[in-house]
């Protein structure tokens, strides 16, 4: 049986208020963290697209799909990425997971029934088109949080290196990360 499409969409958006300039322009190993994740769906999937804002004018180096909302939560960008997505499965990367892997992007897109994530969810992340009527309410009612909608989804868990986990939250951490 042919493997289905996977559609890949990096997550872009978010205020970086806590690194205290766009995380997707921070670079790492001479590349940008946009950059990299860019390249890690390319290896995956087999369409990609970034989603942010594009009032943030982010100097990119490819198409950013607006996520239509000024709402600044990753719920936004996934619903935007489901409703573009030719797929039927689509993994969602947020720029700030720098060393997830193509390998674990293709698995949580096979083990995605409505919903599939790490042990360390919610993100990154695969999810079905089925699922977007549970997400487009949560946004509607103001609940943002995406771990608290994986309750309502059939949700698979994939087991992960906790390396490739590894999130830039502050300057900090990208510092660490160099060392």
């Amino acid at each position: 049986m042919a493997r289905p499409g996977l559609t890949g969409v990096l997550l872009v958006g978010g205020a970086s208020s806590r690194f205290g300039s766009p995380k997707a322009l921070a670079e790492l190993e001479g590349e940008t963290l946009a950059e990299r994740a860019w390249r890690t769906l390319g290896e995956a999937c087999d369409e990609r697209f970034a989603v942010g804002k594009a009032a943030d004018r982010l100097d990119l180096p490819f198409a950013l799909v607006d996520d239509g909302t000024e709402i600044r939560a990753a719920l936004a960008g996934v619903i935007a990425g489901l409703r573009a997505a030719r797929h039927e499965v689509a993994v969602f990367l947020p720029v700030d997971v720098p060393f997830a892997s193509a390998e674990l992007l293709r698995s949580l897109g096979a083990a995605c029934r409505e919903a599939a994530v790490t042990e360390s969810g919610p993100l990154p992340a695969a999810l079905a088109r089925e699922a977007l009527p549970v997400l487009e309410r949560r946004l509607a009612s103001n609940e943002l949080r995406l771990g608290d909608m994986l309750a309502e989804l059939d949700t698979a868990l994939v087991g992960a290196d906790p390396g490739q986990l590894v999130n830039v939250n502050h300057p900090a951490d990208l510092a660490a990360i160099r060392r």
